[in-house]
């Protein structure tokens, strides 16, 4: 005959039954070793993803960057004080290299096609492709006129002046424009597996043209210049109000 069951010992019985059970769920939820690798977070040394507009937003800020340069350049030419010749010749390299066989490439054969397939900011579209040939004009202008003679002679620094003034008058707006209309229409035209393939695309041709890390060594480019020039440190740019 089996002894009768207490209070005590049954409360008993019942909180290991509770533990027990609580301890197998546990268990269920615990990850699988190849589970926890596939969900673990990315190692500290690992390079952080960029977007495909990202990329092409970044590169917007590296060419602002040469449009201050511009700036400084202008003013410098028009008031006839001598600069670092180099800096004209290598900013013109940069923008011809990375602005516009680059990105500007990316643009004129991976978005504005997309866009007037869709038959969406089909004119806007048309205006900035005219102003990325202009920009090419305005450019071999700027070269032809950036040469040691040329930087001698009063009229012709006045004419450069000009030049370099009217292409970040125009690239400044471009630039807006795009960032704040053309990009964010862009996710309502293409499937998410789209989008992210034409950032591999973007990627493959930077290390084609510029190699590993070509935006970067870019960007360290245009810092050495902005020192050189006086304009690298940013606290200069802060108002006394």
């Amino acid at each position: 005959m089996m002894k009768p069951t207490t209070r005590s010992t049954r409360a008993r019985r019942e909180f290991l039954a509770a533990g027990g059970a609580l301890i197998a769920s546990f268990a269920a939820m615990r990850p699988t070793a190849s589970h926890a690798a596939e969900t673990a977070q990315p190692a500290a040394n690992a390079e952080p993803e960029v977007s495909t507009l990202e990329d092409l937003m970044r590169e917007h800020g590296a060419l602002r960057r040469i449009l201050l340069m511009y700036d400084h350049l202008s003013g410098l030419l028009s008031s006839g004080k001598e600069f670092p010749a180099e800096v004209l010749t290598q900013t013109i390299d940069i923008v011809r290299r990375f602005v516009q066989d680059y990105h500007e490439y990316l643009e004129e054969q991976y978005l504005f096609p997309r866009f007037r397939k869709a038959g969406k900011l089909v004119d806007l579209t048309k205006v900035l492709l005219a102003q990325h040939n202009a920009g090419r004009r305005l450019l071999d202008q700027i070269k032809s006129l950036a040469t040691a003679e040329a930087l001698k002679n009063g009229g012709q620094q006045k004419s450069l002046a000009e030049r370099l003034r009217l292409f970040a008058r125009m690239y400044r707006p471009h630039a807006a424009r795009e960032d704040t209309i053309l990009f964010p229409a862009f996710h309502s035209i293409v499937t998410a597996k789209e989008y992210d393939a034409l950032g591999d695309t973007f990627e493959d041709k930077e290390q084609e043209l510029f190699g590993k890390d070509g935006f970067e060594k870019v960007v360290a480019q245009i810092a050495e210049m902005e020192q050189k020039l006086g304009l690298y440190e940013l606290a200069q740019f802060t108002p006394s109000l």
